[in-house]
Parts: structure tokens; C-alpha cells; sequence
């Protein structure tokens, strides 16, 4: 029913769809009607392990948005293996369940690096300026695979 996705303030729930770099977070978020996904910012941080700022903005951003979970992309190898990045990965999601207090999906993302690239090369926008929108383009395409695969969940 209408009531499952709506909290008790009767305010439709969103979907942040993470996108989570060495020194980057793309961040995109649902429509309130879960259809799609719109790229909204990357956060950018000088080091690595200096995520205190980082988990600060997405947890503003959960609040100013009204967000009820969180997809983070999770970037398997090609040949399914799990490396480095991963570890990392599940670390975040763990410091991000602790500072939201949301459930985080971790989301298969091995082809949105590509997708994204193919994307910005059919819109011509120049070699030198895809850094800046690659992450939060992957965001958009790890976030609207997750609602795609979850709307077909519901239909059924």
C-alpha cells in the first residue's frame, strides 16, 4: 500500500545511492516515488582515512532529503573476486549504519565506472572535465539499478 513507503509524517522516504572513492563520495538520490535516480554532489576529502566530514555530510544530506536507506556501490573485480576496495567498502558501510542509523545495501557496481565514461564520452563532454562528474555519475547508475531491480520486486 501507499502507507509502506511513507514514514509517519506522511513525507515520501528517498534512496541515497553512494558511489565511494579514495578520496571521493558520488552521491545521488531517488525520486520520492523511487523511479529514479538524480545525481546530487561529490563530497571530496584530502585523505583517504578522513572520513569524520564525509559521514558528516551524508548524514546532513539523509536528514535535508528525508533518505530511509542507503545503496552503496560495492566494486567487485571483473571475475567476481573481492579485493582491497571491498574491505574497505564494508568498512564504510559499517561507519555509516553507526552514523545514520540506516540500513546500507551494498551494491554490485563492477560496470558504472564504464557506463558512466560511455555516458560522458556520447555527451562530448572533454577528457579533462569527466573527473569531475565520473563519481557522481556512477552514483546515479549504481542507485537506479537498485530501484530498477526493487521496482520489479514490487510489482511481483
Amino acid at each position: 500500500s501507499e502507507d509502506e513507503w511513507l514514514e509517519e509524517s506522511g513525507v515520501p522516504m528517498r534512496v541515497m545511492g553512494l558511489d565511494y572513492g579514495s578520496k571521493t563520495v558520488g552521491v545521488a538520490l531517488s525520486d520520492p516515488l523511487l523511479l529514479t535516480a538524480q545525481g546530487l554532489e561529490i563530497i571530496r576529502r584530502e585523505r583517504e582515512d578522513k572520513l569524520r566530514q564525509t559521514l558528516a555530510r551524508i548524514d546532513a544530506i539523509r536528514m535535508e532529503y528525508g533518505v530511509d536507506r542507503i545503496v552503496l556501490g560495492y566494486p567487485k573485480n571483473m571475475n567476481n573476486t573481492e579485493g582491497v576496495r571491498c574491505e574497505k567498502t564494508r568498512a564504510f558501510k559499517e561507519m555509516l549504519q553507526k552514523r545514520t542509523g540506516l540500513p546500507v545495501v551494498l551494491w554490485d557496481e563492477r560496470l558504472t565506472t564504464v557506463e558512466a565514461d560511455r555516458v560522458m564520452m556520447e555527451g562530448r563532454i572533454r577528457r579533462e572535465n569527466r573527473k569531475e562528474y565520473v563519481d557522481k555519475l556512477a552514483a546515479v547508475f549504481i542507485l537506479q539499478s537498485y530501484l530498477d531491480k526493487e521496482s520489479r520486486n514490487w510489482k511481483e
